[in-house]
């Protein structure tokens, strides 16, 4: 008989639970015509308090440069971004939402609701916070999502 292996077995039940969301996700993105790096890429422009630089976005989406090329084109035939000028430096290129994007972005977080949503149906609203509190105690540095704030 093979020792149990509660370490080993959590991460196992963790990689299927990712790779369950993921499935979920591209399901939910697929209509709106996303991939879901383009989504990340959406989300993260959004969540910058001013239109990011394209070396920004590499930097906090830990890719090259090259990707994030790609992305914002993609993202920018549809209308979903456009590249401006950066004031501060005249080789930079920013990223800003357009109001296309805005509404896309509803869209997007809706779907990632819908995606949580099936994969935490057997859960409960205490089951839910609860597992949601473990969660957070695996954040590096103990960091905290409240209510409200993004993910």
């Amino acid at each position: 008989m093979v020792p149990a292996d509660p370490t080993g077995q959590l991460a196992d039940q963790l990689i299927g639970l990712t790779r369950r969301l993921h499935r979920a996700q591209r399901r939910h993105l697929e209509p709106l015509g996303l991939t879901p790096a383009q989504a990340r890429l959406l989300r993260t422009v959004a969540h910058c308090p001013e239109a990011p630089r394209m070396a920004d976005l590499a930097t906090r989406l830990d890719v090259v440069p090259r990707a994030v090329t790609t992305l914002v084109d993609g993202l920018e035939e549809r209308g979903a971004v456009r590249r401006a000028p950066d004031p501060a430096s005249r080789r930079a290129v920013r990223v800003e939402l357009t109001d296309r994007g805005r509404e896309l972005l509803g869209r997007l977080r809706a779907a990632r609701r819908e995606s949580a949503e099936e994969l935490l149906a057997p859960l409960d609203e205490p089951g839910r916070a609860e597992l949601s509190a473990l969660l957070d105690l695996l954040e590096p540095g103990g960091r905290h999502r409240g209510p409200g704030q993004p993910t």
